[in-house]
């Protein structure tokens, strides 16, 4: 079993792990000016995603003149041709070189072939089953058993927590090697219950003096959770973006949901707001629910235009901001960049840690259950401290453990 590893190395971005020259896990973007792609040159028979955010799924369709067997899990095809699709879009309206068109999206849906949770499938070879990661709904960790009997557990990004839209992973399988992300290695996660409390106590603080609060998230999965928490505080929002879109989607799949009644009451609570109509929101004591959520364009740059210069109003970041964007910016800096033109932010700036990734205690027992059932390698990937992870592995769990950087190969034995 030979291993290389093309992206997400050191790094959150650009995941991309190739098997024996022949299966693609992952293949996406690294966000940020510019954009980062993952080592290319490959020519995969076979694409397994593991989920469709576009730091895993983005440069995949720049695969289809290979015509790879492509195969993930029905939220995950239905969402990534949304967010592909919407990738596109922005590319075209900013001037902006996209590294695949819409053929190639079409190319994309039409090879995916989608496969249930726990549905054991073989291609080219390769015995493959996913397992629920917990991450966003359709999100899977996924097991590949080689010819020759050896087996790799991918784990994608993997959440073991509960939150109010997705349960978190449970089960895995026995595997020879892991590769496991390291987003918050060295980094522990307040309770979900604490965190939502100091949120609404906040939130309620602004809305109490009249200012308004603006709360940017991914249009997938953090939109929808937030308008859950909202709702369960009687909280009415707006919500703006493609949000929406997805939430249409998830509801077309309410098995990987954790309560879709829930759900759907939340957004029957919320205000939709359309593009043409973004005038009428008013701009006293409002919530506003909207993308992107690391201030990389979308609608969250308007509101932020109208309310950036007012101290009473509030920006409530719900999730990691990678380096170069514009969330980071302002999280470093206080200021944005807004259609051109650098904004000093006299609005409240505050981050929550609503995380859908494992927090630190939770990694390291996913690789001790797996070292205790027998693992002989780890390599830590998707994180900016993998290497510290991999020590720790090996240290504490006594076997070998990898933070490989962009390119490097393995072979197992």
């Amino acid at each position: 079993m030979k291993l290389r590893f093309l992206g997400a190395c050191r790094e959150v971005g650009r995941s991309a792990l190739f098997l024996d020259d022949s299966i693609m896990l992952d293949y996406g973007i690294k966000m940020g000016e510019p954009p980062e792609y993952p080592v290319n040159g490959v020519r995969p028979q076979v694409v397994l995603l593991s989920h469709c955010h576009i730091d895993h799924s983005g440069l995949v369709p720049n695969l289809m003149d290979l015509e790879p067997d492509i195969f993930m899990t029905p939220p995950t095809a239905d969402l990534a041709n949304l967010l592909l699709r919407d990738s596109l879009k922005i590319a075209e309206s900013t001037g902006v070189n996209a590294p695949y068109d819409a053929g190639d999206v079409h190319a994309f849906m039409y090879r995916t072939k989608t496969v249930d949770y726990r549905a054991k499938f073989h291609t080219h070879g390769y015995d493959v089953e996913f397992y629920d990661a917990g991450h966003i709904p359709g999100a899977a960790c996924i097991h590949v058993t080689s010819k020759s009997g050896k087996s790799l557990l991918y784990t994608g990004d993997i959440n073991t927590s509960d939150t109010r839209l997705v349960s978190g992973a449970v089960e895995f399988p026995d595997a020879d090697y892991l590769a496991i992300e390291s987003t918050y290695f060295s980094k522990d996660h307040t309770s979900r219950k604490e965190t939502e409390a100091a949120f609404i106590e906040s939130l309620k603080s602004t809305l109490d003096i009249g200012g308004n609060v603006i709360i940017p998230a991914f249009a997938i999965g953090r939109t929808q959770e937030m308008l859950m928490l909202l709702d369960a505080h009687g909280i009415r929002p707006y919500v703006d973006g493609m949000g929406k879109d997805a939430y249409e989607i998830m509801m077309k799949h309410p098995s990987y949901l954790r309560n879709p009644t829930h759900l759907k009451r939340a957004y029957d609570n919320a205000i939709p707001v359309k593009s043409s109509k973004r005038d009428d929101v008013s701009m006293e004591s409002s919530v506003i629910v909207t993308t992107s959520g690391m201030l990389n364009g979308g609608p969250v740059m308007y509101y932020l235009n109208k309310l950036y210069n007012d101290p009473k109003s509030k920006i409530m970041l719900t999730g990691y901001q990678v380096e170069g964007t514009n969330g980071r910016m302002a999280l470093d800096t206080g200021i944005i960049e807004n259609n051109g033109m650098l904004q000093q932010l006299r609005i409240k700036l505050e981050q929550h840690d609503f995380s859908a990734h494992a927090g630190d205690k939770e990694l390291k027992a996913i690789v001790k259950d797996f070292c205790d059932r027998g693992t002989k390698a780890v390599f830590t990937m998707h994180g900016d401290n993998t290497e510290g992870f991999a020590t720790w592995i090996e240290e504490e769990m006594g076997i070998k453990a990898y933070a490989p950087v962009v390119g490097e190969e393995f072979i197992l034995h």
